[in-house]
């Protein structure tokens, strides 16, 4: 391989698996969409390596140079997925597996991290000294970008504010001590802010069973149970991002996953965060990423710079 050649990016989701061929400059040439196995860990390293042979027979080449990114880290003291919630995965050598499924070297990262890198290089946040990326989908990740770097740190979490409390609780609004989550906390911020936690919060509060999306649709059109249930979700986001302003005081927040097309989070949700924010004004940007629901697998690709370091 050289090091002007392609890149292969792969996003592993909880519910599909997508991969792209970029093209030096970054211009997407191929893309690829399948279903996640789910709960399946062969049947997903499978289809990882399924996914990149489809992609080289389809672009023309073989031997590409390939990112990945996936829930959780791989934790540096034993090379094993830890925190996915995608739980197959955890304690699980996934590099190790998919490495020896396509004989080379692939690069790994969470996808949070995927989602700063890529628009922090070229989509909402080009440019911006400090970056905070956030996934409000299946699970709630964040990922930091600064000075155009990933932050990992040495235990591989940077930027997991999903699995800290929700701040500020309302015992008012039941988050004390808030509901058990996968990761056995209570009221943890991805209990509240995914998109199951959306859903699951309304079901509590009115005994109506709908999905997140549903409740989002009716919100905006009148629904008046549905609009309370959002605007305890506006108010749980401004709550859980005036902490990670306070902490590392970020020039740009961007959000990414399913929940991340609601648009009015950008006019109401800084709106309401300044009651939290330690200071007298807050000119940190909150903003959709720019490449919607593909920014995650271009960062995946980004890996593996331009220059093939």
């Amino acid at each position: 391989m050289t090091a002007h050649e392609p890149r292969i990016g792969i996003d592993l989701g909880g519910t599909k698996i997508e991969g792209i061929v970029m093209q030096p400059g970054s211009r997407i040439s191929h893309r690829l969409r399948v279903a996640t196995p789910r709960g399946d860990y062969a049947g997903q390293v499978r289809a990882i390596a399924d996914l990149v042979a489809q992609l080289e027979r389809d672009s023309g080449h073989s031997g590409l140079r390939v990112g990945i990114g996936h829930p959780g880290a791989v934790s540096p003291a034993t090379g094993l997925i830890k925190n996915a919630n995608s739980v197959c995965l955890n304690g699980r050598p996934l590099q190790a597996d998919v490495e020896a499924m396509l004989d080379r070297p692939v690069r790994m990262a969470n996808d949070a991290d995927c989602l700063a890198a890529s628009e922090q290089s070229d989509g909402a946040a080009a440019g911006a000294s400090c970056v905070f990326a956030v996934i409000l989908g299946t699970g709630v990740g964040g990922g930091i970008c600064i000075g155009g770097r990933l932050l990992a740190g040495p235990n591989a979490i940077a930027g997991e504010w999903g699995h800290n409390p929700l701040p500020w609780p309302r015992p008012d609004w039941g988050e004390i001590p808030g509901p058990l989550h996968w990761d056995g906390r209570h009221g943890p911020i991805e209990a509240w802010l995914s998109g199951p936690g959306l859903a699951a919060d309304h079901l509590r509060v009115t005994g109506a069973e709908l999905a997140g999306e549903a409740v989002v649709d009716r919100a905006l059109g009148g629904d008046t149970a549905c609009a309370a249930t959002l605007d305890r979700y506006e108010d749980r986001l401004a709550r859980a991002l005036a902490t990670v302003i306070n902490l590392i005081d970020p020039d740009v927040i961007v959000l990414g996953g399913g929940l991340s097309r609601i648009e009015r989070l950008y006019r109401n949700v800084p709106a309401l965060w300044p009651s939290w924010v330690f200071s007298d004004r807050v000119d940190t940007r909150l903003v959709p990423a720019l490449h919607g629901d593909s920014s995650g697998v271009r960062g995946a690709a980004r890996l593996w710079p331009d220059g093939g370091a």
